[in-house]
């Protein structure tokens, strides 16, 4: 393909520094950089001070109207190879009309993690009850699946998921991809210029405060666990950073109690570097968790729970520990605080787990041989997947004249 154009629609502008999902599409963009690709991002969201300016890495940035005929004429102009949907909501709002406009483009899906199964599992947890396929196959699901289906490819950034995807809701491994993070090698000298043992202290948490797994095990650290582990420690501190910290979060700080309410991070690595334990108790969410890969990355060891941990680890050990009781994790963190060979040891596992789990050279690779399989095989794929091709048909028409009488009455 001599001239490669990939057009991306953004949910939101990437916060590299905000969030996980971010980062993901820093990643992908680089991706398809090395690749060749002349990139486009728009996205319909007013931007943020904390995003970042893709224009300084090349790619052209432009603001997209929802429920407007404008970006008809903008992608027939832009004629892109390939449009990638960031969330399945951005494939629901203009899916229709870049298949229409733009029928022969491949049309990917990054999912950043499986919606349903977090909202699911809020759900359940709510109800104080086990998670099961009552609470998977919510309506969330049904859009979420219906976009796997109308898409050429779709991207899974966790291998729970995809055991999920197929599994639990039958879609045929030929719409998947599984493609987690893609990171840079752990050096042996960016090792060695890491704070040892001794020259750190302190607990660290960090998340998005939008995101509402992260808000909710804040609150389950303050109320439940840090009690436990001050017992123990009298003299430590939980340090909790994140963006979008709202008044509910910041009324958590007690200096008492040594659970301080930092706020926004400018450099994830300084603070994860003067902490010498990452806590993470997630009691509900999807995908790979980004607070995970920053603290091994700094060569700090965690403790969180089996949904935190799913799909970041593989057959590998955990750079910490992985226990969803309350009195467990408290005195793992304890344990992990207080000894220092145990410390190093769960250290040097993180180092391993990002450098052979995660590594961008692979993942990369493998994407781009993937996409470069789809483009000239994308005739056969859409007549093997009759059940995307189905929803599109009736999605196209339902979402096209409820956007064109939105449009009318917005005149």
């Amino acid at each position: 393909m001599s001239d490669k154009k990939l057009l991306i629609i953004g949910f939101v502008w990437p916060e590299p520094k905000s969030s996980a999902a971010g980062s993901r599409m820093m990643q992908l963009i680089d991706s398809f950089q090395k690749a060749n690709y002349k990139i486009t991002f728009a996205s319909s969201c007013a931007k943020t001070e904390n995003a970042v300016n893709l224009k300084d890495l090349g790619v052209n940035q432009v603001s997209i109207t929802l429920n407007d005929s404008s970006f008809d004429t903008f992608i027939l102009e832009l004629k892109p190879n390939v449009v990638l949907f960031d969330r399945f909501m951005t494939e629901e709002q203009f899916g229709w009309r870049v298949a229409e406009k733009c029928p022969n483009a491949v049309r990917i899906l990054d999912t950043e993690d499986l919606h349903s199964l977090r909202k699911g599992r809020y759900q359940a947890l709510k109800a104080k009850e086990s998670f099961s396929s009552a609470y998977l196959f919510n309506d969330f699901a049904k859009r979420e699946i219906a976009s796997i289906y109308r898409s050429d490819l779709s991207l899974i950034i966790s291998e729970a998921e995809m055991i999920i995807l197929r599994e639990q809701f039958g879609v045929d491994e030929m719409l998947l991809m599984y493609l987690p993070f893609m990171l840079d090698s752990v050096s042996y000298s960016m090792i060695k210029s890491l704070p040892y043992f001794k020259e750190r202290s302190h607990f660290i948490t960090i998340g998005n405060f939008i995101h509402e797994p992260n808000y909710n095990a804040v609150l389950y650290l303050k109320e439940t666990i840090w009690p436990l582990i001050k017992k123990q420690l009298p003299n430590a501190e939980m340090h909790v950073y994140g963006s979008y910290a709202s008044q509910k979060v910041n009324q958590l700080n007690n200096n008492k109690e040594g659970f301080l309410i930092k706020g926004f991070a400018n450099d994830v690595n300084t603070v994860m570097q003067k902490a010498k334990v990452c806590l993470a108790p997630i009691r509900f969410g999807a995908g790979l968790k980004g607070k995970l890969v920053d603290a091994m990355q700094n060569g700090t060891p965690c403790i969180t729970t089996n949904i935190g941990a799913e799909g970041m680890y593989g057959t590998q050990e955990p750079n910490g520990f992985v226990e969803d009781s309350p009195e467990t994790f408290a005195n793992k963190a304890v344990q992990l605080y207080q000894e220092e060979r145990l410390w190093k040891q769960k250290q040097q596992i993180g180092f391993d787990v990002i450098n052979t789990r995660f590594s961008k050279d692979i993942h990369q690779e493998r994407f781009i041989n993937r996409l470069e399989e789809v483009i000239p095989n994308l005739n056969k794929i859409r007549l093997n997947n009759f059940t995307g091709q189905m929803l599109l048909h009736h999605s196209m028409q339902s979402t096209k004249f409820m956007s064109k009488w939105i449009e009318a009455k917005n005149k």
